[in-house]
C-alpha cells in the first residue's frame, strides 16, 4: 500500500535531482565542430597573413622566402608533378605505419605477458629509439638498395616506438580487480584479453597512433633524403639544390598537409571505435540541477 503524497518512480527513470541529457542533434554537432575548428583555422589564416605581409613588405629577399601567391601558383602549375611525388610519400608512410602498428601491438602483448621478454626487449627498443634515424638511413640504402624498402624501414623504425609504448601502458593500466573477476567467472587468458585488456588499452593505443602516423611521414621523407628518385623528400632535395624556394615551400606544405590529414583520419577512427570512452561522452553525461 502506497501512502498518500508519494509516487512510484519508473525503473528507467533517472534518480531524483538528476537530468539526463539526450544525444546531440545534427545542429549541435555542427556547432561543436565549428567551435573546435575556428581557432586552428584562425591561427592558420594569421600565419598566412603574416607570411604575405613579410613578403609584400620585402623584408626578406624573394629567393629566400617566396610569397604565398608564388608558392600556390607554382603548386597549381605543377600539380601533376607534386601529386605524383606526394602519392609516393603517402604510400610509403601508410605501409610503414601499418607495419609499425602490427609489429608494435604484437611486441607489446608479448612484453606484457612475459616479464622476461619485457626486461630483455625494452632496453633494446630504447637504445634503438635514441639513435638518429637519419644517421642509419644510409645503411638501409646500402643493404636494401634505392627502392621503396629503405623508406618503409625508416618509417617503421620511427613510428614503432610510440605504438609499442602506448600499447604496453594501456595493457598494464587495466584494473587488476577486473582481471581477477573475469578469472573467477571462468574466463581464460584469451577471453580476458579480448573482452577486457584489449578494449581498455585502446584509448592509450590511439594516443600513440596519432603520434606515430605523423612520425611515419617524417620517416618516409628522411628515407627519401638519403636515396630516392621520387617522393617529397626527393622534391625538397632537388628544390634545395636548385635554390628553387617556391618548390621547396610547396613540398613542405604538402608534407605537412599529409601529416595533418592522416592525423585527422586516426582521430575519426578513434571517435568511431571508442564512443564509450569518457573523452567521447561529453555530450551524454548527466547533470545535477
Amino acid at each position: 500500500m502506497v501512502s498518500q503524497g508519494t509516487t512510484t518512480a519508473s525503473p528507467d527513470a533517472p534518480p531524483t535531482g538528476v537530468a539526463e541529457r539526450s544525444g546531440p542533434t545534427p545542429g549541435e554537432r555542427a556547432r561543436d565542430a565549428l567551435e573546435r575548428s575556428w581557432r586552428p583555422v584562425g591561427l592558420l589564416i594569421a600565419c598566412l597573413a603574416a607570411w604575405w605581409a613579410v613578403t609584400a613588405a620585402e623584408l626578406v629577399e624573394p629567393y629566400l622566402v617566396p610569397s604565398p601567391g608564388t608558392t600556390l601558383s607554382l603548386m597549381a602549375d605543377k600539380w601533376s608533378y607534386i601529386w605524383h611525388h606526394s602519392w609516393v610519400t603517402t604510400y610509403e608512410t601508410l605501409l610503414g605505419f601499418a607495419i609499425a602498428v602490427i609489429v608494435g601491438i604484437a611486441a607489446a602483448v608479448v612484453m606484457v605477458y612475459s616479464t622476461t621478454i619485457e626486461k630483455t626487449l625494452y632496453p633494446v627498443l630504447l637504445f634503438a629509439q635514441v639513435i638518429p634515424k637519419i644517421a642509419i638511413a644510409p645503411l638501409f640504402v646500402v643493404w636494401l638498395g634505392f627502392g621503396i624498402a629503405p623508406k618503409i624501414v625508416v618509417a617503421v623504425l620511427i613510428a614503432f616506438f610510440p605504438v609499442v609504448i602506448s600499447m604496453v601502458t594501456g595493457l598494464k593500466a587495466v584494473d587488476p580487480e577486473m582481471v581477477q573477476l573475469s578469472s573467477t567467472m571462468g574466463a581464460g587468458p584469451w577471453q580476458t584479453f579480448v573482452k577486457i585488456r584489449f578494449p581498455a588499452s585502446l584509448p592509450y593505443l590511439f594516443s600513440g597512433l596519432k603520434v606515430a602516423v605523423t612520425l611515419a611521414v617524417t620517416g618516409a621523407v628522411v628515407g627519401e633524403f638519403v636515396g630516392a628518385n621520387e617522393g617529397l623528400g626527393y622534391v625538397i632535395l632537388q628544390a634545395n639544390g636548385n635554390l628553387d624556394t617556391p618548390m621547396l615551400f610547396a613540398g613542405l606544405l604538402v608534407m605537412s598537409l599529409i601529416g595533418v590529414v592522416l592525423f585527422v583520419l586516426v582521430e575519426l577512427a578513434e571517435q568511431f571505435l571508442l564512443p564509450w570512452h569518457a573523452s567521447r561522452r561529453g555530450d551524454a553525461v548527466t547533470t545535477t540541477y
